[in-house]
């Protein structure tokens, strides 16, 4: 039983040194503005994003203060994504409180993930005032950008596949690398890419961010399915009423007898579906063997991000054992 206590108290101390920065950062008038575009971020969350980069770049030597200065970057376009994504998804509770556009309305919603988003290239910029090289700070800000692309595409993925009939294992993957993984893989990178670290360790960094984060949403979409509500801090079952396929769905379709395919389809994002009907469902794609198939899966992807993790000449050890058990940590089971 791996002890997590270490990473979850170095976690927490991260957390307030990054929530510091965006709380400074993230200032100005008009108030209705500020308070709707700070509402998730004090609503809590693990900042894992910021830890990633911290620990990225305390791998080849970056002075923490410089991480955590950095990764509020990551964590505002984070953010960001989710003010916008809880706007396409119609989704009322967020980290268990309401969502920006339940309380504000679309329209400050949408503005004020434009702020956070702008926010957090501003973050990046503000490095040079800390003595990163210009050079760096347009090497980091590119993977940011990169990062806030593929994202986007990911979303754009993840509505048109809901719509498919058919969606293969595939289609999934290259959907949840794009959503997930990638900013993942941003985290850590702009942590290594400021630390000048060398582009073949880079490059083993970022195959252990796209592996780890693809296991971490395969997780996430099993806790959708079975996870108590209150954990969970938004509606179980909301990825079936939207019609999500996740590797759940997509394995149980391809199992299921012709009676359970037609009761699955005619649920999936179905707006009316009732609690009853979603749970019927749920129970129907478990009965099948899914999350046994996607426990595996994640497990291979785990098991080759730590591989990658394995083969980088770090300088920093206490950081590279640091990011193998937020690895185990963000992967494994919380139901």
């Amino acid at each position: 039983m791996e002890d997590f206590t270490d990473l979850i108290n170095y976690a927490k101390k991260i957390a307030a040194e990054t929530d510091k920065v965006i709380f400074e950062i993230v200032s100005g008038k008009p108030k209705l503005l500020y308070d709707a575009s700070l509402h998730l971020i004090k609503a809590g969350g693990k900042r894992l994003r910021p830890l990633a980069t911290v620990l990225g770049g305390r791998l080849f030597g970056l002075k923490e203060e410089i991480g955590v200065k950095a990764g509020a970057a990551v964590e505002l376009l984070h953010n960001f994504t989710l003010v916008h994504d809880d706007i396409m998804d119609k989704d009322e509770f967020r980290r268990g409180v309401p969502t920006v556009h339940k309380l504000w309305g679309e329209d400050i919603a949408i503005l004020a993930g434009d702020l956070l988003f702008a926010k957090a290239f501003e973050a990046l910029l503000r490095l040079a005032d800390y003595g990163i090289d210009n050079e760096v700070i347009v090497k980091a800000a590119r993977e940011l950008c990169w990062a806030s692309v593929t994202v986007a595409e990911g979303q754009a993925l993840d509505l048109s596949l809901s719509k498919l009939e058919t969606v293969t294992l595939d289609d999934y993957i290259e959907m949840i690398y794009k959503k997930t993984a990638a900013l993942f893989k941003a985290s850590l990178c702009i942590g290594a890419i400021l630390a000048k670290a060398p582009e073949e360790e880079i490059d083993k960094l970022a195959s252990y961010a796209v592996n780890v984060g693809i296991a971490f949403q395969i997780r996430d979409d099993e806790l959708g399915l079975v996870a108590d509500e209150k954990k969970l801090g938004k509606p179980v079952f909301s990825d079936l009423r939207e019609g999500k396929k996740t590797v759940l769905v997509i394995y149980a379709l391809s199992k299921a007898s012709e009676e359970e395919k037609k009761f699955l389809l005619s649920v999936l994002g179905n707006e009316n579906a009732t609690k009853e009907q979603l749970k019927r469902a749920a129970e129907i794609i478990i009965s099948l063997g899914a999350l046994d198939y996607s426990n595996k899966l994640a497990n291979e992807f785990l098991e080759k991000g730590l591989r990658a993790l394995d083969s980088i000449h770090e300088v920093d050890s206490e950081a590279k054992a640091l990011l193998r058990k937020l690895a185990l940590f963000v992967t494994k089971r919380q139901y």
